[in-house]
């Protein structure tokens, strides 16, 4: 299991370098489903015994599958806090998980597009996840997979309501589809919080960076449905990909405003967030995520054209502070970390010929 744990964090996340629409503004399309075993008591209620017993169970039926058949098998409760953070911050297992590990598992695919959590809020939290705006294409991706499983669990069901789930907010189809949106040209203008209130009337989580109860960094939000009961998981993905699209059109506009209005200025803040990446000898993560966001728009509207959109995404995940402790294989001090995250910086970008 630790072994696996190497071979997944040891590379690239590619579900954040390899996009086909809308990089520039959209980061990622991650789609969840949330299910249960019939005749088992839900997660929070099960003692040791039976989340032991149900997760050999889920474990077998997943690896039975074809899709994830040589999915990596990751345990919680062999990895130190550390570890099970470090899958935190690539997005591929819960907060939650950090904390409640025991007879918690992981199984993912080695690209990290597709994965199942077992035994978190929810006996079987299955996702997809994809680089720029997919949301169709992930779907249909873990539909696939649930699809396969339906022949070998059997999942908690109500023809009255739909599938029953740990948490009130997701019984029906158990689906959350959420994207990470970058929209500093909104910010810019002070047109977000219309925007948000927006996305919030339709029905739309509008929340920081990191989910849940997390600021918004780096001008990055998360957006995702905050309906499961009462609409079809068909409609919920076209209706969350035409409001995502419809975001996507302001911060357009918001763009192509800024570099009519305000050129120059824009550029210099550019090519100033540029120089700063590349020079800085210590940073913390708040202002190198402020940096790449500036960066990341330059490259968007064409300002900046000798770095990658795929360098500036990863960055984002290997400046996390514990990947950074997990690169170096030790413990660090906030300096340490802050010394370290700029280093990595200039290496990136000196690989990309710009140091």
């Amino acid at each position: 299991m630790k072994n696996d744990f190497k071979k997944l964090t040891g590379g690239s996340a590619e579900w954040l370098t390899k996009g086909e629409f809308e990089n520039d503004m959209v980061l990622s399309t991650r789609v969840r489903l949330a299910r249960n075993l019939e005749k088992w008591t839900f997660t929070n209620w099960s003692n040791e015994k039976d989340l032991k017993k149900l997760r050999v169970k889920i474990k077998e039926a997943v690896l039975g599958t074809k899709l994830l058949a040589k999915g990596l098998v990751i345990d919680m409760d062999v990895l130190s806090e550390l570890e099970r953070m470090v899958l935190a911050e690539r997005r591929l297992i819960s907060h939650k998980m950090v904390k409640f590990f025991q007879n918690r598992s992981l199984i993912v695919s080695k690209d990290e597009r597709l994965g199942a959590m077992v035994n978190e809020e929810d006996h079987l939290r299955l996702y997809a996840i994809d680089a720029g705006l997919s949301v169709k294409k992930v779907f249909l991706k873990v539909t696939l997979l649930d699809d396969q499983l339906d022949k070998k669990l059997n999942y908690a069901f109500s023809r009255r309501i739909g599938y029953l789930t740990a948490c009130p907010t997701n019984v029906g189809t158990g689906l959350r589809v959420s994207t990470l949106v970058h929209l500093p040209g909104l910010v810019h203008n002070n047109d977000i919080r219309q925007v948000i209130d927006g996305m919030r009337h339709v029905r739309l989580s509008v929340r920081g960076t990191y989910g849940e109860g997390s600021e918004v960094v780096g001008n990055i939000f998360q957006v995702s449905n905050s309906i499961t009961l009462g609409l079809s998981e068909y409609e919920t993905v076209k209706n969350m990909e035409m409001h995502i699209r419809k975001v996507l059109e302001f911060e357009k506009k918001a763009r192509d405003r800024l570099m009519k209005e305000a050129h120059t200025l824009l550029e210099d803040r550019v090519c100033r967030s540029f120089g700063v990446l590349k020079n800085a000898r210590i940073i913390n993560s708040k202002e190198a995520m402020k940096l790449i966001s500036e960066v990341r728009m330059g490259v968007g509207i064409g300002i900046l054209s000798d770095i990658k959109l795929v360098d500036l995404n990863e960055m984002l995940i290997k400046i996390q502070p514990i990947h950074l402790q997990d690169l170096s294989g030790k413990v660090m001090t906030p300096e340490e970390r802050d010394i370290a995250r700029a280093d990595y910086i200039r290496f990136v970008l000196k690989e990309n010929g710009e140091a």
